[in-house]
């Protein structure tokens, strides 16, 4: 895509265990463009969060490792960066808001501490300079009385107003590209709904762009451009927000939206779960890794892993269902 800011191409990662490899992540391709919001969505353990991280190169080696592919930052390739190097792009060039807040702030320091220590870290700056920089990010992100604030402790903060802190946090050192993990994990649908407004209103007056990394197909639906549908390290769908939620050619998409609630439609219909488990990626399947919980599996699927099909410009799927001696079933 042309104006791309980022952009992953076949991305592997594979973990070393005793009990043997396990391919987190494999095969993964998508771009992100300025000012746009990207969403991974997929089941818990199908490989978004360690995506998020090689992004940010914050996967332990060992035991984890980057097989092969690339994270262009810029025509910048971050998987071949220095680990010095990659200092400078974290914060810097990209932030990150990670699942738990709690776990995420160090509860010695005060919150100005951390707010502060990213842009004193990258930029030349004085700690006075830094803390105006810090109350007008709180003021930015909702929280009252900033400069009081800063020289609270995490625990003193409610969940809401913790999240709120890592969005200031991670846009300190004004980022192009802000990575979301989980960013409504935990918060009650009140405070997820201030959550993703509080994005939308940073993105218009900043500009910055989102991957977001959710299982919340709602919260997708409200903030994201386009979508990554992710099954067992795999991306199966790619597409705009209408394509996905009004046009699902994968299976594994249409059994996510039939498995939560409606407002739109008739609330007297069961939800529809999605029957079985995720394979094991310590010994992924040879063919399409949805086939042994998918209704419309064919022999076909269990043994070839079919091949990416495009839909229209900015829509595609990994299915056989797309293929043309197929008629399809729905």
């Amino acid at each position: 895509m042309s104006g791309t800011l980022l952009e992953i191409n076949d991305l592997a990662v594979s973990f070393s265990t005793q009990g043997g490899e396990v391919q987190a992540v494999r095969g993964v391709s998508f771009a992100v463009g300025p000012g746009e919001t990207v969403a991974i969505v997929g089941e818990s353990g199908c490989g978004k969060s360690v995506t998020a991280q090689s992004i940010m190169r914050l996967i332990p080696e060992p035991p984890g490792r980057i097989k092969h592919g690339s994270i262009h930052l810029h025509g910048k390739d971050l998987a071949s960066l220095t680990e010095k190097q990659m200092r400078n792009v974290r914060g810097k060039q990209i932030g990150m808001i990670f699942q738990d807040p709690m776990t995420s702030l160090n509860p010695t320091l005060t919150v100005g501490d951390q707010l502060t220590e990213g842009i004193l870290t990258h930029e030349k700056m004085s700690q006075r300079e830094a803390n105006k920089e810090a109350i007008e990010l709180l003021h930015l992100v909702g929280i009252a009385n900033p400069d009081e604030r800063l020289k609270q402790y995490p625990h003193q903060f409610s969940g809401g107003m913790r999240q709120r802190l890592m969005i200031a946090m991670a846009l300190m050192c004004k980022p192009e590209l802000l990575i979301a993990d989980e960013p409504t994990t935990a918060l009650d649908v009140t405070i997820q709904a201030q959550i993703i407004d509080l994005f939308k209103e940073i993105q218009e007056k900043t500009g910055v762009a989102i991957i977001i990394i959710t299982h919340d197909l709602g919260v997708v639906a409200q903030i994201a451009d386009r979508i990554n549908v992710m099954y067992a390290g795999e991306i199966v769908e790619y597409g705009t927000v209408k394509e996905i939620f009004y046009q699902p050619e994968h299976p594994y998409t249409r059994g996510l939206l039939t498995s939560v609630p409606r407002l739109d439609g008739d609330r007297s219909q069961p939800l529809i779960p999605i029957v079985g488990t995720p394979p094991d990626l310590f010994a992924p399947p040879v063919g399409c890794a949805f086939t042994s919980r998918c209704k419309y599996a064919m022999k076909v699927c269990q043994a070839h892993d079919p091949e990416v099909t495009e839909l229209s410009e900015q829509h595609y799927t990994k299915c056989w269902l797309q293929d043309d001696r197929v008629e399809k079933p729905y």
